[in-house]
C-alpha cells in the first residue's frame, strides 16, 4: 500500500501522495486531530491526512456550533497537531469569518496556517472558487469543502442532507469542477446523497473524501471524538465508533475515585 510505502520512506505524505491513491483506485483516511496527542497517535497508526477541523468548537471547546471558532483558536489547535505529526499532511480550517471579507485579508490567515501553525494546507467551505485560485497561485494547498458545510448552519437552515433535488445536485457538480479548475488540490463531501457522492467522485481527477456523502469517494473521514466513542447523545447516520471510550473513562474514573476513598490508592508500590 503506498500508506506503508510512504511511511517507509520516512518522508512527510504530501499532496501528491494524496492525488497517488486515487490514481491508483486505493481508498484513503483522514481523522479530525485536535492536539499533540492524538495528533501523535493518529500519525503512529499511519493516517495519511489529519484535518484540525473547526468542529474543535463543539467537541473541544463546548460552542454550540462551529461558526463562534476564532482565527487564535485554530492556530492554537493547529500547532499543537503540527508538534504531534511528523509524517501526516496537516490541513488547518480556516474558521468563519477568517475568509469572508476581503481576499487580501483571506490570503494573510491562509499564509498564519502555513507560517505560524505549521500547516500544510487550508480547507475552505463551500463554492470559493476564486480565492481558492488565488491561494493556490500563492502557494497555498486548498482543500474544498461542499454539501452540508457547517459554518453556514444558519443560511441551510441546520444540519441536513443536501443535493436531494437534481438542480442542487447539478450546482454541486458543476461546483466541484471549478474548484478543481480553480486549483483545489482535493474535497470533503459532507452530507449528500450515496449516488451523488459518486457522481462527483467519478467526475473529477482530483480526490474526494466523504464525510456522509456514500462509499464510491475516495476516502473518508470521520471526527476523533466521533469514532472513538468519546462523544454522546444523538450521533449523525454516517458516524461508526470504532470503540466506545466514554464507557471506559467513567468506569475508570469511578474506580479511581473507589480506590481513593477507600485508601486502597495509592498502594505501597505507588509510593516513595
Amino acid at each position: 500500500m503506498q500508506l506503508m510505502s510512504v511511511h517507509a520512506q520516512n518522508r512527510p505524505v504530501s499532496i501528491h501522495d494524496i492525488q497517488a491513491f486515487k490514481d491508483r483506485g486505493e481508498k484513503f483516511a483522514m481523522l479530525t486531530a485536535y492536539d499533540y496527542s492524538a495528533a501523535q497517535i493518529l500519525d503512529e497508526a499511519g493516517v495519511p491526512l489529519l484535518l484540525v477541523g473547526d468542529s474543535l468548537g463543539m467537541v473541544v471547546l463546548g460552542y454550540d456550533s462551529t461558526v463562534q471558532v476564532t482565527m487564535e483558536e485554530m492556530l492554537h489547535h493547529t500547532k499543537a497537531v503540527r508538534r504531534g505529526a511528523t509524517r501526516a499532511l496537516v490541513v488547518g480550517d480556516m474558521p468563519f469569518g477568517s475568509y469572508h471579507g476581503s481576499e487580501d485579508d483571506a490570503v494573510v490567515n491562509a499564509v498564519r496556517f502555513l507560517k505560524e501553525a505549521g500547516a500544510n494546507a487550508v480547507k475552505l467551505e463551500g463554492p470559493r472558487v476564486d480565492l481558492t485560485r488565488r491561494l493556490v497561485e500563492a502557494g497555498i494547498p486548498v482543500m474544498g469543502h461542499l454539501g452540508l458545510t457547517p459554518q453556514a448552519v444558519n443560511q441551510l437552515g441546520g444540519f441536513k442532507v443536501q443535493g436531494r433535488e437534481e438542480a442542487a445536485a447539478e450546482k454541486l457538480v458543476a461546483d466541484a469542477l471549478a474548484l478543481q479548475a480553480a486549483g483545489a488540490f482535493c474535497l470533503v463531501l459532507e452530507a449528500v446523497p450515496s449516488d451523488l457522492g459518486a457522481r462527483v467522485t467519478e467526475a473529477l481527477d482530483i480526490p474526494t473524501i466523504g464525510i456522509g456523502a456514500g462509499a464510491d469517494t475516495d476516502g473518508q473521514v470521520l471526527v476523533f471524538h466521533d469514532f472513538l466513542g468519546l462523544t454522546s447523545g444523538r450521533l449523525p447516520r454516517f458516524v461508526k465508533q470504532y470503540t466506545t471510550l466514554r464507557g471506559e473513562i467513567v468506569s475508570a474514573a469511578k474506580a479511581f475515585q473507589a480506590e481513593v476513598a477507600s485508601s486502597d490508592y495509592p498502594g505501597p508500590e505507588h509510593q516513595y
